[in-house]
């Protein structure tokens, strides 16, 4: 049994969400579960069919499930029929997360700024925090204990700023921008020049990066900034932990990169693409809108045409890979 941490009812969890109730409308959850560990007390959610099992053996108080689920075998929670339950447990727990934190425009004593230093309106500041000359930060942001804030950068308003984060002077962040513990914004990127005794002189980095507002940062990620003008990563941009953005690299709109991907300098990505775990693509290559990238996967040479899912080393689009990989398998056994 977990801490007891909100309290919803299936008609009020139905009203967030536009859904409908099946069973119990007073039915109420104070948890969030997994359908394979749901309780008394528990609110979960059936999206998976291959967890369709638990949906007839656990005995949570609300499942949140599909609009034309048929079950095949009672079920002991209410239901709550929506149009995507995966969506709309994100909500909920969105909902929730606001509903339990408190605004705060507390700044520590044992933080550093300037005359310069502009905040907005309901601005946390946590100790230790080091907030640079001429910084403008948005109304309502949180900055988090030990954050580093280079001079000239601008953060939009309700941002947030984890534990350790980095951003170099500077870079320009959008609205309701979240950034992970110990992600690093804006460092040099792996900029040298070969010399004619072996050597490499370094290339200096003089631009910036911009991130688009709604994005996300996952912790320990890394974003280059341009050696001359601007990384950029558009809007809703969702980048998880572990992951290397190159210099000059442009980041479309939506695009999603999951854990240990890496991005090489000057590439263009499109929007609304997927770039699953371990996967990359080599410098200067343009990426189509819509691309989904299968984990492990490496780009070496331009995607044009949109939509299109690749696999392999050197990417190639699945149906090639599959059937490559089936002559592969085959010669293998000979």
């Amino acid at each position: 049994m977990g801490k007891e941490k909100f309290k919803l009812s299936a008609s009020a969890v139905a009203t967030l969400l536009g859904g409908k109730v099946e069973g119990k409308e007073d039915a109420c959850a104070v948890r969030f579960s997994r359908i394979e560990e749901g309780s008394e007390g528990d609110l979960c959610f059936f999206a998976n069919p291959k967890y369709e099992s638990y949906v007839y053996s656990t005995h949570a108080s609300i499942l949140l499930v599909k609009e034309d689920f048929v079950p095949t075998a009672p079920v002991t929670p209410t239901l709550v029929r929506v149009e995507d339950p995966y969506t709309g447990i994100a909500t909920l727990l969105k909902y929730v997360s606001a509903k339990g934190r408190k605004p705060s425009s507390r700044k520590s004593i044992r933080a550093r700024w300037f005359f310069s230093t502009r905040f907005g309106k309901g601005v946390s500041v946590g100790a230790f925090a080091y907030v640079g000359r001429r910084v403008k930060v948005g109304d309502g942001t949180a900055i988090h204990e030990s954050v580093y804030i280079g001079d000239d950068t601008v953060i939009g308003e309700r941002c947030i700023l984890y534990p350790g984060v980095r951003i170099y002077p500077g870079m320009i962040i959008g609205n309701n921008v979240i950034v992970h513990e110990n992600a690093v914004i804006g460092s040099d990127g792996f900029g040298n020049a070969p010399q004619p005794d072996g050597s490499w002189k370094k290339i200096e980095h003089l631009g910036n990066v911009v991130i688009g507002d709604d994005c996300e940062i996952g912790a320990c990620t890394t974003i280059d900034r341009a050696q001359i003008g601007s990384t950029v990563l558009g809007k809703g941009v969702k980048i998880d932990n572990l992951c290397q953005i190159a210099h000059n690299v442009q980041v479309g709109d939506n695009t999603v990169m999951a854990a240990l991907v890496g991005i090489a300098g000057s590439t263009k990505i499109g929007k609304n693409c997927i770039f699953a775990g371990q996967s990359g693509a080599t410098g200067h290559v343009e990426i189509a809108d819509n691309t989904t990238v299968a984990g492990g996967a490496g780009i070496i040479g331009n995607i044009r045409t949109p939509g299109q899912t690749l696999m392999g080393l050197p990417a190639i689009p699945h149906q090639n890979f599959l059937r490559s990989y089936a002559i592969f398998r085959k010669s293998g056994r000979q």
